[in-house]
């Protein structure tokens, strides 16, 4: 429990949201470009030398990116909003609305959820 008493409080739990949500996108991001640069490199098939599995190992590794981003997301909203509980009255901000930092990471998480299934969806075709 804080007893600061100040808004500035939430303000800084809410930038460090901000940095962990930004982390996540950095790696979801990250895992669709090593995932889309295997499929790139089979279609440009550089004289017979880049074999099907280093274009699997991409995308596994573009997966796995993607799934660290997406679950970086989640573990941020619900960590935001266990300390949001820990907050006194006098800490939160009046007549601001203290869903949208963990919606932002909720919706974030999604997206990734989705991608990863996208992912798979082409290695089961």
């Amino acid at each position: 429990m804080s007893y600061l008493d100040d808004p500035r409080v939430y303000f800084a739990a809410e930038r460090t949201l901000l940095a962990w949500q930004r982390s996540a996108l950095a790696y979801i991001a990250l895992g669709f470009v090593v995932e889309k640069f295997g499929l790139f490199m089979r279609y440009l098939n550089l004289s017979n030398q880049i074999s099907t599995i280093h274009s699997s190992i991409s995308a596994f590794i573009g997966l796995m990116l993607i799934l660290l981003g997406t679950f970086i997301s989640l573990l941020s909203a619900i960590q935001h909003k266990r300390f949001l509980k820990s907050l006194s009255n006098q800490e939160v901000p009046p007549n601001y609305f203290l869903f949208m930092g963990p919606l932002i990471s909720y919706v974030l998480c999604f997206g990734g959820a989705l991608m990863a299934a996208w992912i798979v969806s082409g290695f089961v075709i």
